[in-house]
């Protein structure tokens, strides 16, 4: 019998994730996927759920615990590290082991034996929808899973925070007319000519909120100069000839984008950007990635009005919109990024805030206003 879990929160999503994981296995297995997880079941997601609740709200030399569980057996991994005996998962247990797995991309391996649940090594390599769950800070739980074709950041599927509990709705992203970027970050299937270029944009984001600092970015239609009547001039710091290193490597995809090599060097020209967006001001990047220019002042059009109005959204089951004014939204970037978007209806903006939060803001054709997506939940 595994022990009865005491954080209601564990209880009251198991079984909703469950569900989540096994309509995507069985969705992926429909494609042709083979190199795919086992789903865990309500019982182990509970259990699993509750221990990494309590632990997170402990501390080991005075440090609370970051740590990633991956809930598979060992025969599913490549080169794992098995422990010489098995370790029952329990608070105690996971936080005196958290400072061994603290590195990105280190997962505790756990699954069911007998009576309970124990920790029966670590492991770097997963396979496809294969459950982790992230202790993110004290009292903080994502839930996610890696995509089938193993490149970029993991789907998010819930965010647990004490007693507030974010399931991410995959059926909508708001209010419809929704960047591509949104919808990669749900993990919802996509044209295979356009994923890698959509999963810059999600890397780009994590970048961004990695670094602290903030950011803003704004993405411009290529070969259009329009963007500039929303910029003050002089730019401060144009980049001529434009950046293209993304743009060059997304072309040779075809050729050798399953390598390792090919990854690499996409996500470190990624970062490259990523550092500048710390930079105060825009970062302007075209839809193909080229990097136009950073630290730029974006201004009202000389034939614009002020934003007075958004609708702002959040992709989590029973969300709701909300219509605000800009400045309801956050601070300076925010009330810049609504006013970019409202003047260039053919472009869309990216915010990193200090405090982690991040949105995205792009014209809604249907709704004729700017639309905010808080996108938080998909990043964390």
């Amino acid at each position: 019998m595994l022990s009865e879990p005491t954080y209601l929160a564990a209880r009251m999503v198991a079984s909703t994730i469950e569900e989540h994981f096994e309509k995507h296995i069985e969705a992926a297995r429909l494609q042709g996927e083979v190199d795919l997880a086992d789903n865990p079941g309500a019982e182990i997601i509970e259990a699993a759920i509750d221990v990494a609740f309590w632990a997170s709200l402990r501390r080991e030399e005075g440090r609370p615990p970051r740590v990633s569980l991956a809930l598979l057996q060992p025969s599913q991994c490549e080169q794992p590290l098995a422990f010489g005996r098995k370790i029952r998962l329990t608070p105690k247990n996971l936080i005196k082991l958290a400072p061994a797995v603290e590195q990105p991309g280190i997962h505790l391996g756990v699954w069911r034996e007998n009576d309970g649940l124990y920790i029966w090594g670590t492991t770097h390599t997963i396979p496809g929808i294969c459950f982790v769950l992230e202790v993110a800070e004290p009292g903080l739980l994502v839930i996610k899973h890696k995509r089938t074709d193993g490149f970029g950041k993991f789907v998010n599927v819930a965010i647990l925070k004490g007693d507030d509990v974010k399931i991410v709705d995959e059926r909508t992203s708001g209010l419809g007319d929704c960047p591509e970027l949104l919808t990669s970050l749900l993990g919802l299937p996509l044209p295979y000519k356009t994923e890698s270029n959509v999963n810059v944009l999600v890397q780009l984001a994590a970048s961004m909120r990695l670094h602290g600092r903030g950011g803003l970015v704004v993405v411009v239609p290529p070969h259009s100069e329009r963007w500039r009547d929303s910029i003050v001039q002089p730019i401060s710091y144009p980049v001529h000839p434009p950046y293209t290193a993304i743009t060059d490597l997304l072309r040779r995809e075809a050729e050798d984008g399953d390598t390792l090599e090919w990854q690499e060097a996409l996500l470190e020209s990624i970062k490259i950007i990523g550092g500048f967006t710390a930079v105060d001001g825009a970062t302007v990047l075209t839809r193909n990635h080229e990097l136009l220019a950073f630290g730029a002042k974006i201004a009202r059009s000389e034939n614009s009005v002020p934003v007075e109005q958004l609708i702002i959204t959040e992709p989590v089951v029973e969300g709701k919109a909300e219509r605000i004014h800009p400045s309801q939204n956050g601070g300076t970037r925010h009330l810049a990024a609504a006013q970019f978007v409202h003047d260039q209806h053919d472009s869309i903006a990216l915010v990193a805030s200090q405090d982690g939060h991040f949105t995205i803001f792009s014209w809604s054709e249907k709704l004729q206003i700017v639309h905010a997506h808080r996108i938080d939940i998909l990043l964390l």
